[in-house]
């Protein structure tokens, strides 16, 4: 079994979307009320936030030595 590594990117995607559905179903409880100006501004800091920790963590090298593959430079 070969060992794979946290995407990290794809976390903080589904952390986004699950505290989004949370948001809306305590606004559909009658519990608190859910402004929806907030709703784009909010996924698109949470999803650049996910972009950002995906390329952050994809540029650094593997842990099991691996090098990266050879570039023609002919």
């Amino acid at each position: 079994m070969t060992k794979r590594g946290t995407d990290w990117g794809s976390l903080v995607a589904g952390l986004l979307f699950l505290g989004l559905a949370v948001a809306f179903v305590v606004q559909g409880s009658g519990s608190w009320e859910l402004n929806v100006m907030w709703l784009l501004p909010v996924l698109a800091v949470g999803l650049g936030l996910a972009a950002l920790a995906r390329a952050l963590f994809r540029s650094r090298p593997r842990e099991s030595g691996e090098l990266p593959p050879p570039t023609d430079q002919g």
